[in-house]
């Protein structure tokens, strides 16, 4: 049995099912290999009965917390060396599941972070879209904020009326219908100043316009304009970048690109490379 690569990354997801198998399409896609050997051992824990984060942390629903230490558990077990979790608001509870977990949790805003100064935004004014919980906690405000980013958020009545409907019409499997008011508040942060819109939710860089989820793999968006966001002046107005999953959606009438959420990299691809390799010493 060839066991030269033995670096298993654990993926605990199910926040949404949508959202965790888009996850594991861009890590494929994303990966540098020639071969199936050449790609990260992955264990994925999908688990979709985990309670809404957002009702939990903001309406005293069920904690999701018990569920989520159960899937950590379950990756533990099946020898994962490293976690990814491609839910942003889950990270609400970042501390106790990195407590738990005794072994690197990969967090996705530093992951965003990264993907930012890759594409040349050290610094300056960024748009924010997320679920209610994410906003609410300043997972990315706080975070992006102390590395020298500014971040703007949606309006209360943009998360009200287009944001939060939009990332439930996802969750139904009904993600046609949200394009549109997605668009919309991607237009208003970029009015407001943003250079770059960061899709901090996982429902909502799986939308695509031509009402399915982000199929368009081929690697064209991360390969073309050497993987950066190039300005263009289109609806947004010149200097308005917004980048796109990488390989994500085919350019449309919004923008070239948007920011995905914990963005995946070939960098942070051989970070979990090497976190898997200090979790076994």
């Amino acid at each position: 049995m060839d066991t030269t690569n033995q670096h298993v990354l654990g993926v605990l997801g199910g926040m949404g099912p949508l959202a965790s198998a888009q996850f594991m399409v861009r890590l494929t896609l994303l990966t540098p290999a020639t071969r199936d050997q050449d790609h990260i051992p992955t264990v994925l824990w999908s688990d979709p009965r985990v309670p809404d984060r957002t009702v939990g942390r903001l309406a005293g629903g069920a904690d999701p917390l018990p569920w989520l230490l159960r899937g950590i558990a379950g990756l533990k077990h099946a020898g994962c060396g490293a976690i990814a979790i491609p839910c942003n608001t889950a990270h609400g509870w970042y501390d106790a599941l990195h407590d738990a977990a005794g072994m690197p949790i990969l967090h996705i805003v530093d992951a965003t972070a990264t993907e930012l100064r890759r594409m040349g935004v050290p610094g300056g004014m960024v748009g924010v879209m997320g679920t209610q919980a994410t906003l609410a906690m300043r997972l990315y405000q706080d975070r992006l904020g102390a590395l020298g980013w500014d971040c703007i958020v949606p309006t209360e009545a943009e998360m009200d009326r287009l944001v939060s409907p939009a990332i439930a019409l996802v969750k139904a499997n009904r993600v046609a219908e949200a394009y549109a008011p997605l668009a919309g508040v991607v237009q208003s942060l970029a009015g407001r100043g943003a250079a770059v819109v960061v899709l901090g939710c996982t429902e909502i860089p799986a939308r695509h316009p031509g009402g399915r989820a982000s199929q368009s793999t081929n690697g064209r968006t991360n390969g073309r304009h050497g993987g950066r966001a190039r300005p263009r002046g289109d609806r947004l107005g010149p200097r308005r970048r917004i980048a796109l999953p990488r390989p994500g959606w085919p350019d449309h009438p919004i923008s070239p690109r948007m920011v995905p959420g914990g963005g995946i990299s070939a960098r942070r691809v051989q970070s979990v490379r090497a976190s898997g390799r200090r979790a076994r010493r």
